[in-house]
């Protein structure tokens, strides 16, 4: 990488400039480093979402959450030999070092491509939108427009920027409004099949009706949802968990507007004034194993929660990626205002 100087930082700063770093430079890791160049550590997009996951704030220094014992190699090693250590540790980069374990440069692998992946995509996009009457009664939730074009094709073009090209879109209400908007997927350069929901199924319900169960995980998400998670690593987190179904979740803050106090009966021990209390919600994005699909019953109403609670139930191995990126559910009047407001700031490309 030329200009791999970008992505250097010092320990101080915070884990929210290494964020900013890694979305701005799209390569998934920062350097740490000392005023003399000197090595310190790596910080990986996976490191910033375990310690979102153990809630440690944005706002503490990156060294918090960093590696300090990343792979390295030497500078004066030949190119072959590097690209031969990488693929034998399976590494998606390497920095490299020289004598005094100063950073001369940072060698990524097959940096410029775009992976195809065959994996199928699910959009859930059959529901009402009450909430937001009275734009819905003419039109269905999926097809307002954000950014002048509908919230559905900015979803599925997100997909197809990471490779993404077999979608699947659950349609109930005005589903033909829909239909003859994406058609086959040819006009946006993927490919577009349909489930009908005769009834409404749920979140999790319509994927009951797939023609034929995939052979591989497929990613499902709610069709009103803005967000510019990283969906290759999301893909890559469920593999290398060994999951059977994982659950995209964002934190939440609720600050409780009074002191709240601590009691051993009648006994005052403590008052907390205005406590804010941390919580992980469902971000409505999941991947889920063939195995998983088939727990579904076949045309009934059933919640993507409800999916989750059997798999937990039956000891299945089931994980939570956290979404630190741009994330906002266009379920009110007052959402869709702001994702107008922000779209051209978050979505500019």
């Amino acid at each position: 990488m030329r200009n791999w100087h970008d992505l250097l930082i010092a320990p101080e700063c915070s884990i929210l400039d290494a964020m900013q770093v890694i979305d701005r430079y799209g390569k998934q890791m920062v350097v740490i480093v000392d005023e003399n160049q000197s090595l310190l550590g790596i910080v990986t997009d996976g490191d910033i979402r375990r310690g979102i996951l153990n809630h440690i704030s944005l706002s503490e220094p990156v060294e918090r959450v960093m590696n300090k014992n990343p792979i390295t190699i030497s500078d004066s090693a030949h190119l072959k030999s590097i690209v031969r250590f990488m693929r034998k540790r399976k590494l998606k980069f390497i920095p490299l070092v020289n004598d005094q374990h100063q950073i001369t440069g940072i060698r990524f692998e097959n940096e410029e491509d775009i992976t195809i992946k065959d994996h199928l995509v699910v959009l859930m996009a059959g529901g009402l939108g009450t909430r937001l009457r009275p734009l819905t009664e003419e039109i269905p939730k999926p097809l307002l427009t954000v950014g002048e074009r509908p919230i559905l094709e900015t979803i599925i073009q997100n997909f197809k920027a990471y490779g993404f090209y077999r979608f699947a879109i659950s349609v109930n209400y005005k589903k033909d409004m829909i239909m003859d908007y994406f058609g086959d997927g040819e006009n946006f350069g993927v490919q577009i099949s349909y489930i009908n929901e005769e009834k409404r199924l749920g979140t999790a319900g319509a994927l009951s009706l797939l023609s034929d169960i995939p052979d591989k995980p497929i990613l499902v998400m709610n069709g009103d949802l803005l967000t510019k998670v990283n969906y290759e690593q999301l893909l890559n987190f469920h593999a290398k968990s060994g999951a059977m179904a994982t659950m995209c979740v964002r934190e939440y803050d609720f600050q409780v507007p009074y002191g709240v106090i601590q009691t051993d009966q009648h006994k005052l021990i403590s008052i907390e004034e205005k406590p804010v209390q941390r919580f992980f919600v469902n971000g409505g994005i999941y991947v889920l194993n063939p195995e998983a699909i088939v727990e579904i019953p076949k045309g009934q109403f059933y919640d993507m929660p409800e999916l989750f609670h059997q798999l937990i139930a039956k000891k299945q191995n089931v994980h939570v990626f956290p979404i630190r990126e741009y994330w906002l559910d266009i379920g009110r009047m007052i959402d869709y205002e702001k994702a107008n407001i922000e779209f051209a700031t978050v979505f500019s490309v």
